[in-house]
Parts: structure tokens; C-alpha cells; sequence
């Protein structure tokens, strides 16, 4: 499997993801300018990242113009063709501005920008990011993000929860699910969804700031490690 991470005016967490990646993971990691056109020389084994930071400052709102840049024209035909996509903080943004996963962002309740460790629930080993991660399981994962309340109708929010689409949800250390736990005002203490195909991944916690033994936690690596696995596992079927 190889990775492009697509890297947009005000990315800020571009080069911690080809660090985790290439350095870490020892995968083939290609950096993708904005302004592109086309994923030529990837197929649909492989895995397109869009990575944490503002995107042109935020304006509008959060994602909404990156959205439109010329490279998420072919990153939304290799989803549909089912190509693996992984939105992380403003890549989830992104994802959910072009209608590859359902809902929106939304600032958050308290209307300050959070940056610290949170505690995650798994609620679903039914995605590639989350094969290899037991249900119930806790993560500790860090987020940093002004805009990352998710909200959805609740029509959506009951057809991600029919549907298992809601990959983690806030909690706390023992994972208890509850209002205390949530850090922006999110519906369902929702951290990460993915869509009905289960091969868009969006999440607003950075795994990549948790993937070394050198950070104290390497809690995050486990979705790569999930995403690499079942990416083996499909291949050899």
C-alpha cells in the first residue's frame, strides 16, 4: 500500500504524517500538492491522507474551500471507485465539506480552540482503520482543533449508529461515554465516523501525534497498523 498525503495551503500536520508514514511505518509516502489534477500512479490498494492544519485560514469555515481545490476533484473519483481515504481534523473537515462522509464540523461549543489528550472508545472493528482494534477498546489520542463539534440530523446520526459507521467516541480513562468526556459539544461524543462503503475515514484526533515510543504513546499507530493489515489481508483473498 502506498500513501499520498495531500498537502494545502495551511496544512500544518502534512510533514508529521509523511514522518509517520514513511519513517516510522516504513511505507512508500508521496506528497501531493493542492493544485494537482490527477492521483496518477496510485490505484485503488492504495491510500490518500488528508492531513491536519487550516486549510486557507479556516475562511468561510473550516474546509469549505479546500473542498475545491483541483486535486479533490480526482481524491472524490478514487473514493467512489473505492480507493481508501483517511480525513484527519481539517482532512475530516474536508471530507465532510465534499460530501464524502455525512454531516459537518462545527465550531466548538465552548468557542475555544482545545488542544490536549482525550480518551477514545472504539466502537467498531468493522472498518480497515479499526480491524485490528477490539471493540470497547480505550485510546489515548490528542486532538487541537477550534471547529470539530460534529453535528448531523438526526436521521443521519440514527443511520451512522444502524449502520455502525461511528468508528470512536469520546469517553473517559474506564470508557464511560458521557457528557464530561466530550470536548467540544459533539453529537453522541462522536470523534470519528466512516461512510456506508467503509473506505472514507475521518476522525478529529490526530493518530500521527501518537504513533512513537519516543512521544510516550503509541496508541495511534494502531489504525495504521489496523489499515496496513487489512489492506494485506484483502489481497491475499
Amino acid at each position: 500500500m502506498k500513501f499520498g498525503v495531500v498537502v494545502f495551503p495551511g496544512s500544518n500536520c502534512d510533514d508529521d504524517m509523511i514522518h509517520v508514514l514513511g519513517t516510522v511505518l516504513q511505507r512508500e509516502v508521496v506528497e501531493l500538492w493542492h493544485k494537482q489534477e490527477s492521483l496518477e500512479g496510485f490505484t485503488t490498494d492504495d491510500c490518500i491522507v488528508l492531513p491536519g492544519g487550516f486549510s486557507y485560514g479556516d475562511y468561510l469555515r473550516a474546509g469549505a474551500i479546500a473542498r475545491f481545490s483541483p486535486l479533490m476533484k480526482a481524491v472524490i473519483d478514487f473514493a467512489h471507485r473505492g480507493g481508501y481515504v483517511f480525513g484527519i481534523c481539517n482532512g475530516f473537515q474536508i471530507l465532510c465539506e465534499a460530501e464524502l462522509l455525512p454531516g459537518a464540523l462545527l465550531r466548538n461549543s465552548h468557542q475555544r480552540f482545545t488542544c490536549k489528550n482525550t480518551f477514545l472508545k472504539t466502537v467498531t472493528n468493522q472498518s480497515p482503520i479499526t480491524a485490528g482494534i477490539s471493540p470497547g477498546r480505550v485510546l489515548k489520542i490528542p486532538i487541537a482543533h477550534a471547529e470539530g463539534r460534529y453535528h448531523a440530523d438526526e436521521a443521519t446520526l440514527q443511520q451512522l449508529r444502524d449502520n455502525d459507521q461511528v468508528l470512536f467516541q469520546y469517553c473517559q480513562a474506564d470508557g464511560t461515554v458521557d457528557a464530561a468526556a466530550n470536548p467540544n459539544g459533539t453529537a453522541w461524543n462522536i470523534a470519528g465516523i466512516c461512510n456506508a462503503q467503509r473506505n472514507v475515514f475521518g476522525m478529529m484526533p490526530h493518530p500521527e501525534r501518537a504513533s512513537e515510543e519516543r512521544l510516550g504513546n503509541v496508541d495511534g499507530r494502531l489504525l495504521f497498523d489496523s489499515l496496513l493489515q487489512n489492506r494485506m489481508a484483502s489481497a491475499t483473498q
